[in-house]
């Protein structure tokens, strides 16, 4: 198994939130023994030069292999936390995002690799059922709070 660290610098990155009857795709965080701690919207790392809308409909064209659209204007959130005793630092660019008609229709999880080889599984949850005792965290800390309008 491999195991994933953040990065030792601040990252920008754009992440998609993609709606299905009322339920959020995002990706599975697992810990180093392998359990889900939490789940995360999909996207990714703005490269340089490239505007946070460009990464964004990169990033679900590279993880799976769709052009999305983006429909609404990004929520802004700086995201400082810790994974398996290492300090990530993001800055995030966070906006609603429309698959193609019919994209995955009638699958409840995606399964796809990240760039480093980590097979990564993606399912639609509904937003009641994480951030609660016994549930999945919803990652980044306080997301859950900013769609809800807390």
């Amino acid at each position: 198994m491999t195991t994933w660290r953040p990065h030792p610098h601040i990252r920008v990155v754009a992440i998609g939130l993609h709606w299905r009857d009322g339920r959020l795709l995002a990706a599975e965080v697992r810990d180093d023994a392998g359990r889900i701690k939490g789940v995360r919207p999909l996207g990714g790392e703005i490269e340089f030069g490239e505007s946070w809308r460009a990464a964004l409909v990169r990033e679900f064209n590279e993880e799976l292999g769709i052009d999305v659209t983006i429909t609404g204007e990004p929520l802004m959130l700086e995201n400082i936390f810790v994974h398996e005793g290492s300090t990530g630092h993001e800055v995030m660019f966070i906006t609603e995002v429309a698959f193609p008609d019919g994209a995955f229709a009638g699958r409840d999880h995606i399964d796809f690799r990240e760039d480093n080889g980590i097979e990564i599984v993606a399912r639609w949850f509904d937003l009641a059922d994480l951030d609660v005792d016994g549930g999945p965290s919803l990652y980044p800390t306080g997301l859950k709070g900013l769609l809800r309008g807390a």
